[in-house]
């Protein structure tokens, strides 16, 4: 997702969730876009927590349904991008290490692109 100062443009997502369904329900993500279109405007989502076990400046987006939780980790530190690492699924109280090291995994990608580009 790619920080823009026009509140009309339109930004889409590929959502990848792991630890349940093949798809992040409609529902969630709205929420899960809107939280990111407040972190695109320079705002703080809702429900988040820094997530420094995967990165610097990573961070993760709560987002609560009925009887469902899922997770969006992001890094939204470099000005030319928000960095959607990983969407998950929550089952638990505590964060697999499955998705820990995907988010290591998909950060560590982004340092080395953003290396390779010269940014």
């Amino acid at each position: 997702m790619t920080r823009s100062e026009d509140a009309n443009e339109a930004s889409s997502f590929s959502w990848n969730v792991t630890g349940g369904s093949s798809q992040l329900p409609d529902s969630a993500q709205e929420t899960a876009g809107f939280q990111l279109f407040k972190v695109q405007q320079g705002k703080e989502p809702d429900d988040w927590k820094p997530m420094a076990t995967i990165g610097p400046g990573v961070q993760e987006i709560r987002v609560r349904e009925a009887r469902r939780a899922f997770r969006v980790f992001y890094v939204a530190k470099f000005e030319e991008a928000i960095y959607v690492l990983h969407v998950r699924q929550k089952r638990s109280q505590k964060t697999a290490q499955a998705d820990l090291y995907i988010g290591r995994s998909r950060f560590a990608d982004v340092l080395k692109w953003r290396r390779e580009e010269g940014l």
